[in-house]
């Protein structure tokens, strides 16, 4: 065994390597993959337009843009992703808003640090957007749409 395979407990191991082999989880990452394109772009459109159209600052701009989004996913990932998994329509909502939010407060950090660092703020956005996806599946997979056992 080695150092590495040391530090992740057994059972962990175990558990992620089953779900790693279950074709439903693929399946939803892939359905989960295609609800976030849909809401980056619709993320996008209202960045822009809030932005450029509104003339706000970015972070009012993301703000604005991330809550038309999340209302978006939900929507998608409670009808078509999760839709076997769907539970108490405010409850889910609730948690769904909750992972959103912390994943919203690192795509704010990262897109704050990007914008410092000259990238702009649209690519800023887009590209702090793709780095907490994972995040984003693993926490309402986990949490906001977890199966009853």
């Amino acid at each position: 065994m080695s150092e590495r395979d040391a530090a992740v407990p057994a059972g962990l191991r175990d558990r992620a390597t089953r779900a790693l082999r279950e074709r439903r989880n693929w399946e939803q990452l892939a359905k989960f993959c295609l609800v976030g394109a849909l809401g980056y772009v619709v993320n996008l459109l209202v960045y822009v337009a809030l932005l450029d159209g509104a003339g706000l600052q970015y972070r009012l701009a993301a703000t604005g843009s991330f809550l038309v989004a999340v209302t978006n996913n939900y929507l998608w990932n409670r009808l078509w992703t999760f839709r076997h998994d769907r539970g108490h329509f405010g409850r889910q909502g609730l948690r769904f808003l909750v992972v959103s939010v912390i994943v919203y407060l690192g795509n704010l950090a990262i897109l704050t640090v990007l914008v410092v660092l000259g990238l702009g703020e649209i690519v800023s956005q887009a590209v702090a957007i793709v780095l907490v996806t994972p995040a984003n599946f693993v926490g309402n997979k986990l949490w906001s749409f977890r199966r009853k056992h």
